[in-house]
């Protein structure tokens, strides 16, 4: 609590005033004793404890991956006794996820409506559970808009996002009415006596030839690829930013799969995202393997976009089997913001290499870490997978090979919905 000396001392005119009034009631002489009162001391300094910081730059880190793709075979590897348990799967990465102060994952599919069953390719119906066991691993919200968001129809989405509400974790790409869909996923990043606002928004290509219901095209967020037309994007980062919105980020999820480099229209597409000015960072989907990390000219200071074109697969069961070898891999980002007192953004990223072995019940790894092998992956084999990010990736940002600590105080997802500033 609070003191000053104002609160210690009756002042003279309040006495002033009850004398007069005892005066008038007993027809007496109203009491002299103000003169008498002694000098208020002065307070003494509270401890450090109650010191409210001077305010500065704000730094924290946000880390993202690529896609969540709950295959059969990954599901079945996850069930233990008739229940789902993800974390022997992708345990070894906890310490990369929950080292930072956001964590971002990529929901690929929709999770199956209650009565229904499970499904993987083509048509994807992930357990519930799927979501729980990214909550427990440390993230705090996933971009969900994607060529598979209306596999399930609208009650998919239902189903996902009521999941996403159960852990309090945040979600967008999908809507389960138009206020929601008319807003971004804010996140508060919180440091001494600052608060930062981090707006996320989600936008796919495609929707596998599903149409969003009819009366309802905020369901699913799309937008046309074919023509660079991300006008709806550019739309969704304005209005964030009109909401108060400190940095935004960008989940694209888009454009051809498993190649590494990108499409024409995939780079006029960040292009323009970066020249817009509005957006902070560029995340990158859908292709399945890891692609280039650039930095485009523009973004909100001029000083450039960050831009990851692709980050591969988070989990999934695809590799050379069924696809092209790089489905096994994926690329773990790491930002670092830095937001200065005159809330100008500075970004940089780092990535680090991961993979499924999908032969040891799809257990994920950190590349760097096994130049000798790990589980069925031979020395030749990471070093192979390694070389095969590396070189996707490219040379404009460097690798991180230690997991990500905390820079700010609290970072948390809010319930979404049409936000103010206020809020």
């Amino acid at each position: 609590m609070w003191l000053s000396a104002g609160a210690l001392v009756v002042t003279a005119a309040a006495i002033a005033i009850g004398a007069a009034a005892h005066a008038a009631f007993t027809n007496t002489p109203a009491p002299t004793r103000i003169s008498a009162l002694p000098a208020p001391k002065p307070v003494e300094p509270l401890g450090p404890w109650y010191t409210i910081p001077e305010p500065g730059p704000v730094s924290f880190t946000l880390v993202a991956v690529g896609d969540v793709l709950p295959h059969g075979a990954v599901v079945s590897s996850a069930t233990r006794s008739g229940s789902y348990d993800f974390d022997p799967l992708w345990g070894e990465l906890d310490p990369w996820v929950q080292g930072a102060d956001l964590a971002i994952c990529h929901m690929e599919v929709p999770v199956a409506p209650p009565g229904t069953g499970l499904s993987g390719y083509p048509v994807f119906a992930g357990p519930k559970e799927l979501v729980d066991a990214l909550h427990d691993q440390g993230w705090d919200g996933c971009s969900t808009a994607s060529n598979h968001s209306m596999d399930k129809g609208f009650s998919g989405i239902t189903a996902t996002l009521d999941a996403f509400d159960d852990v309090r974790m945040g979600a967008v790409g999908t809507a389960r009415s138009a206020e929601e869909g008319a807003s971004a996923q804010y996140y508060k990043v919180r440091s001494g006596s600052r608060t930062i606002v981090v707006a996320q928004i989600s936008y796919a290509f495609s929707l596998n030839g599903f149409s969003t219901p009819s009366g309802k095209p905020w369901a699913a967020n799309t937008f046309d690829a074919t023509h660079a037309n991300v006008q709806p994007i550019l739309d969704a980062a304005q209005a964030a930013r009109d909401n108060g919105a400190d940095v935004v980020v960008a989940s694209v999820h888009c454009c051809v799969e498993y190649i590494t480099q990108p499409t024409a229209a995939q780079r006029e597409i960040a292009r323009k995202i970066a020249e817009s000015g509005l957006v902070d960072l560029y995340i990158g989907h859908h292709a399945h393997v890891p692609q280039p990390i650039e930095l485009l000219p523009g973004g909100p200071t001029g000083d450039g976009m960050w831009v990851a074109y692709g980050l591969g697969n988070y989990i999934s069961n695809q590799d050379a089997n069924c696809c092209v070898p790089q489905t096994s891999n994926g690329i773990f980002l790491t930002a670092t913001f830095t937001v200065d007192l005159d809330d100008k953004v500075s970004v940089g990223v780092e990535w680090t290499p991961i993979t499924v072995d999908r032969f040891d019940h799809h257990t994920m790894h950190v590349l760097s870490q096994y130049p000798n092998g790990v589980g069925t992956l031979s020395a030749a084999q990471v070093a192979t997978r390694y070389r095969e990010v590396k070189d996707a990736v490219g040379t404009q940002a460097p690798e991180r090979l230690t997991p990500p600590t905390p820079l700010a105080d609290a970072g948390f997802p809010l319930r979404r919905k049409p936000w103010t500033a206020g809020d």
